[in-house]
């Protein structure tokens, strides 16, 4: 093996362990997080990139909301992975006030297009409760999608 072709076997090999480090940290980090209060509900805002509905789990207990985001990676024909660093299991969770009392029965949950999971948490009462996950899309494209089974 020649100098050059040794410097980029370490090289790659450098970038890779980098890569799963970077992947690891970003796994063992809270998902960043945002609780909001209105007249009648809590709204809990979590940044979930690169996830689908189905990638969602969102679980109400006690006070605390807890997420977990499973992603996969997909891989590309012809191409190589150099730097694996996106975390692809990534958890956060956020506590209510303490005087919080919901309706976890009737929470929901929704994960825009864009990454951004809302959970909504009606007040009153409730206990703990698996939040079913739905995809939000805009109005228009509802619209049109309601039209398109018109059509049908």
């Amino acid at each position: 093996m020649k100098g050059k072709e040794f410097a980029e076997a370490v090289g790659g090999e450098m970038l890779k362990r980098a890569g799963r480090a970077a992947s690891r940290f970003q796994e063992e980090s809270p998902l960043p997080v945002d609780v909001l209060e209105s007249s009648d509900e809590y709204l809990v805002v979590f940044d979930a990139p690169g996830a689908t509905a189905t990638d969602v789990q969102v679980n109400y207990e006690g006070d605390e909301v807890h997420v977990r985001v499973d992603r996969f990676r997909d891989f590309r024909e012809g191409f190589e992975m150099v730097f694996p660093g996106r975390g692809l299991t990534l958890e956060g969770h956020a506590r209510l006030p303490e005087d919080a009392v919901v309706d976890a029965e009737a929470a929901r949950a929704e994960l825009n297009d864009n990454g951004t999971l809302y959970v909504f948490l009606p007040k009153t009462g409730g206990d703990a409760t698996r939040i079913e996950v739905t995809d939000h899309h805009d109005e228009d494209a509802a619209d049109e999608d309601a039209a398109d089974d018109d059509a049908e």
